[in-house]
Order: structure tokens, then C-alpha cells, then sequence
């Protein structure tokens, strides 16, 4: 399919618009990019809630699991890089992670939350880096690994932090800095620098009964797009289709057997959806990127009606 820019800005502005007069957003952003080429870029409403700061183009805001994506396409980069195949164990490459049974669990079982080590049964401070490794060390893994899928929430961020420490020799910040961020100039933080503070729009806990990692919404539809494109930095970055496969692989069969099917019904598209209603994926087939970033969260770890319906706009399931 190809998208008319012009006719996607019509049928997309009245509902983005729609967001903050019917569901309460407060500030907002979203993105749609096809072949390389933006299509849509719309932003509005405030930063903060006295409603004093408004939300401009280059507004950060907090995505929170959206970030899973970019984390794992490091892993996956750094795999690429190393010649690493994702069937290898884990412990190969982290041998301190073998213990309490986790010695056979492999790449491809951890990076599709098919490892058992979603939740620890020790009490640790999530900003005691070490004490959480430790932790994820020891654990015993809550099911046999890959015989179930279990959302890994809070605990991702660590395992693929350290594997890219482990494999890479350097941070996953540092990782996505110097081989995406920079060279594609993508306005994404996987840690964000004191300077940049001031661009950043508050985050706001959901109200019960209400309806409805920092980014700006282009770069995030940026990176994904780009993923996919034959031609740009991040698409030669991947020097083989392996990393992108792999990706594509991740929508897998126990993943496919949840209520919800991957992006809408688009079974080929990969991304992340984060707390509260932030969305970011791309669409191999039809080379389109979407991200929306708002800072009014809502009680959900999925995507909500304020994302979804602009997607189905997209595709012209809203007419």
C-alpha cells in the first residue's frame, strides 16, 4: 500500500485533535513515516499540567517499555557484530548466569520472554544495577524455559543491558549511541544526559476511572522505518538480513496464541508498546512507521483506543 500524505494528514489531524477534547490527553505526539519520507508529524497540548510549557517538535518524553524495541535491536546488532548465532546459550557469554537452571536457556528463549525470569524472588533496589544482576544470577526461573511466554516487565531492561556489556564491552547507552543515535541523529535517550532536561514533558500517573526511556515521536518512527528501508544507515548497519529475521521471528507462535495478535493484525511488524499508551513499530511490507508519545499515561501496559484508532486510520480500517 502506499500512503497519500495529504489525505492520511485529513483523515489523522480531527482525531489526533479528538485525543485531548474527548480521552484528556494533556500533551502529545505522533509520527508516520513511509519509504523514508515523513507523512505525518502533528504535536500539541502542554508539557506539564498547569499548562504552561507547551509541547514543541523536539519535546522528550518518557516511553517507558517502548524502549524494549530499541534495546533488543542492540542486542540483535551486537550479535550481528560478533557472529553470534541467537540459538547459543546465554551462558556462554554470561557464565555466571547458568546457576539455579538456567544453563541451557539460549538467546532466542530470553530475548522473546520465554526465560522464566520475569519476576525475582529476591527484594532488591531497582537502582542497585549490580544487586539486580546478582539477583537475575541466582534465580531460579519460574517455568521451564521456553515451554510458556511471560511478559519480562521489569526485568528486560537488565538482562539485555547485560548482555550487551558482556558481548560488546560497553554499556547499551553507549551501544546505541555510537552505532544509531548518532549517526542517524535520532533525537532517543537510553539514559538521559542532565543537559537535555529542560525539553522533557511530565509524566503523569493514570487517574483511576478517567479515560484515557525518553524520546522524541519522530525519532522513534524514524529508527524502525529505517530499519526496514534498503538503503539507510540503520537497514546497512544490519550487514545481513540475520538481525532483521530475527526480529521478525519474534512474533512467535506463543505469542501469536495471546488474545491480542502482534500490532493490529499486522502479523510482520515489530516493535513495542509502552505503559500507558505509547506505541512504536514499523511494518516490513508495506515500509511504514508509526510512534505515538503522549504524557497523560492511562491504566494499560498496551496500546489504548488513542494510538490504535490512528493506526486504523492508516490502514483505512476506520472507514
Amino acid at each position: 500500500m502506499q500512503l497519500e500524505a495529504s489525505r492520511v494528514l485529513q483523515r489523522l489531524k480531527p482525531l489526533f485533535r479528538e485525543n485531548f477534547e474527548k480521552f484528556g490527553e494533556l500533551g502529545a505526539a505522533v509520527s508516520v513515516w513511509q519509504n523514508g519520507k515523513p507523512i505525518v508529524d502533528l504535536c500539541g497540548g502542554f508539557r506539564d499540567r498547569r499548562r504552561e510549557k507547551s509541547w514543541a517538535a523536539d519535546t522528550l518524553v518518557l516511553v517507558w517499555s517502548a524502549t524494549k524495541g530499541i534495546g533488543s535491536a542492540c542486542l540483535l546488532h551486537a550479535l550481528q557484530e560478533h557472529k553470534i548465532e541467537i540459538s547459543q546459550r546465554v551462558a556462554e557469554f554470561w557464565p555466571e548466569f547458568a546457576q539455579a537452571g538456567k544453563e541451557k536457556i539460549t538467546l532466542a528463549q530470553l530475548l522473546s520472554h520465554q526465560a522464566g525470569l520475569c519476576a525475582l524472588d529476591r527484594r532488591v533496589d531497582v537502582l542497585d544495577y549490580e544487586a539486580v544482576i546478582r539477583a537475575l544470577e541466582a534465580q531460579k526461573p519460574l517455568w521451564p524455559p521456553g515451554t510458556a511466554h511471560g511478559y519480562h516487565a521489569r526485568t528486560f531492561g537488565f538482562l539485555l543491558e547485560e548482555l550487551v556489556r558482556r558481548i560488546a564491552g560497553k554499556t547499551l547507552s553507549d551501544y546505541w549511541q555510537q552505532n544509531f543515535a548518532r549517526p542517524l541523529d535520532l533525537d532517543f535517550w537510553v539514559g538521559l544526559p542532565e543537559k537535555e532536561n529542560p525539553r522533557v514533558a511530565t509524566i503523569y500517573a493514570a487517574k483511576p476511572g478517567k479515560p484515557p526511556e525518553s524520546k522524541n515521536r519522530q525519532s522513534g518512527s524514524d529508527f524502525y522505518l529505517d530499519l526496514v528501508t534498503p538503503g539507510t544507515l540503520a537497514r546497512k548497519t544490519f550487514t545481513s538480513p540475520y538481525g532483521l529475521h530475527v526480529i521478525s521471528r519474534m512474533n512467535s507462535p506463543a505469542i501469536r496464541a495471546q488474545p491480542i495478535v502482534s500490532f493490529g493484525g499486522i502479523g510482520r511488524a515489530f516493535g513495542h508498546p509502552g505503559a500507558g499508551g505509547s506505541h512504536a513499530f514499523t511494518d516490513p511490507e508495506n515500509k511504514i512507521a508509526f510512534a505515538y508519545v503522549m504524557n497523560q499515561m492511562e491504566q494499560s501496559l498496551l496500546p489504548t483506543e488513542k494510538a490504535l484508532r490512528l493506526v486504523d486510520t492508516i490502514y483505512g480500517r476506520g472507514d
